[in-house]
């Protein structure tokens, strides 16, 4: 799941925004056992000449870049290792703004998600501090030092990050109280999702973003156990009235129905309405497309900063939906609402070199979720009813619709 933006200023259009992405460097302190950067290495690093051709290349053309906010953002491995030349980047990225009159100036963000080591260190807080009102920092962080520490890894000695990270989330949240986190469930880490959710409220973070791992990992049951964790967490959540200040994605009231055929047709990611920068100049419709976050299939490069954008290469995903990617099965499912998918997985994932075959690796999780999600909406409706706050649920659900757009 994309995270979500805060708004620091007037003239950001959060639901206008264009994604520009500089894959900085492909080197990060961990080895994450689920992650899918399958080809991290230390020697793809971006120079400033590349750096300030993709800039060039994109505000010289303002046409082709209609849309009326901009979030550049920054990954790795781990952005924060090249915080040098993030500062670079983001200081003439202002600068050409400026200077052009560009319709992006002062309707930008500088996005980042970190694993959160480095982020005490003074380079980076200098630049906060100089970036603060157009910046997004969402740092990761498990859920429990045991699950963190289960895949959290640091590449060399597969000691777990845990407690370097932690340490780091009061200061974070301090810079930025409305902060999100993102969690991520893979099989290994099933039993422990309700305890992490709940340590993660009581470390202060007020939203956690929590998702499954859509390869194809899961194990006999895992659907089971899962659908048990969530109950549990559900219960949690509701008897101890976290629902009132806090937020999980996993509970949505807005998931698990049929799906409009002709209203909810729309691809669930952004892939070809987003770019994403390599080291060496390539042009990608999302970062998943690049050679180091795929297993068995080439990159899918679509330009450079030198030839540009090639729009036959572009124009497949200017065509993606719901309906020609999924089976008949998932289009006619009575669950498919809220059921996700990763373009990039996709492509990997397919028989052949296509995006038009979706990945149903995480279908029997979404279920699983589906009818915890029912269990926890049933609930809070039941115990708000019984005290007479019936409009504190229509809030409960107008503030997930709102989480989630």
């Amino acid at each position: 799941m994309s995270q979500k933006i805060k708004d620091n200023s007037e003239g950001w259009q959060s639901g206008m925004a264009r994604s520009i992405t500089f894959i900085v460097t492909k080197d990060c302190q961990l080895a994450c056992k689920y992650c899918y950067l399958v080809g991290k290495n230390t020697k793809e690093r971006m120079d400033w000449k590349i750096a300030k051709e993709a800039i060039d290349y994109i505000l010289d053309r303002e046409r082709e870049f209609p849309e009326e906010s901009v979030a550049w953002e920054f990954i790795g491995g781990e952005p924060f290792l090249e915080i040098e030349l993030i500062d670079k980047i983001c200081d003439y990225l202002k600068k050409e703004m400026y200077r052009r009159d560009h319709h992006w100036f002062n309707s930008y963000r500088f996005s980042f998600s970190t694993n959160g080591i480095n982020y005490h260190e003074d380079k980076v807080q200098n630049f906060i501090k100089k970036n603060y009102n157009h910046l997004s920092i969402g740092i990761t962080i498990d859920g429990t030092e045991l699950k963190h520490d289960l895949n959290r890894v640091y590449k060399h000695s597969e000691k777990g990050s845990y407690k370097d990270v932690v340490k780091n989330i009061p200061l974070w949240l301090k810079q930025f109280p409305g902060a999100a986190t993102k969690v991520t469930i893979s099989s290994t880490d099933i039993p422990y999702i309700k305890d992490s959710v709940l340590h993660l409220y009581n470390l202060g973070i007020k939203e956690v973003n929590i998702n499954c791992v859509f390869e194809d990992v899961w194990e006999e049951n895992d659907d089971v156990d899962f659908e048990n964790q969530l109950i549990e967490l559900a219960d949690n959540i509701i008897d101890n009235g976290y629902y009132k200040e806090y937020a999980c994605s996993f509970f949505s009231e807005f998931i698990g129905k049929p799906m409009d055929k002709e209203l909810d047709n729309q691809n669930w990611c952004g892939a070809g309405k987003m770019l994403s920068i390599d080291a060496a100049g390539n042009f990608y419709p999302c970062t998943r497309f690049a050679q180091y976050s795929l297993r068995d299939k080439p990159a899918w490069i679509i330009g450079n900063v030198r030839d540009g954008i090639d729009q036959n290469k572009l124009r497949p995903f200017l065509t993606l939906d719901r309906t020609t990617q999924s089976s008949d099965e998932c289009i006619n499912c009575e669950v498919a609402s809220g059921c996700a998918w990763c373009q990039g997985e996709n492509y990997d994932a397919a028989d052949t070199h296509t995006i038009y075959q979706r990945s149903t690796a995480i279908c029997k999780m979404h279920k699983a979720r589906v009818r915890a999600n029912n269990y926890y909406w049933n609930k809070l409706y039941r115990k708000l009813e019984m005290e007479g706050m019936k409009e504190e649920y229509e809030r409960q659900k107008t503030k997930v619709k709102e989480s989630i757009c």
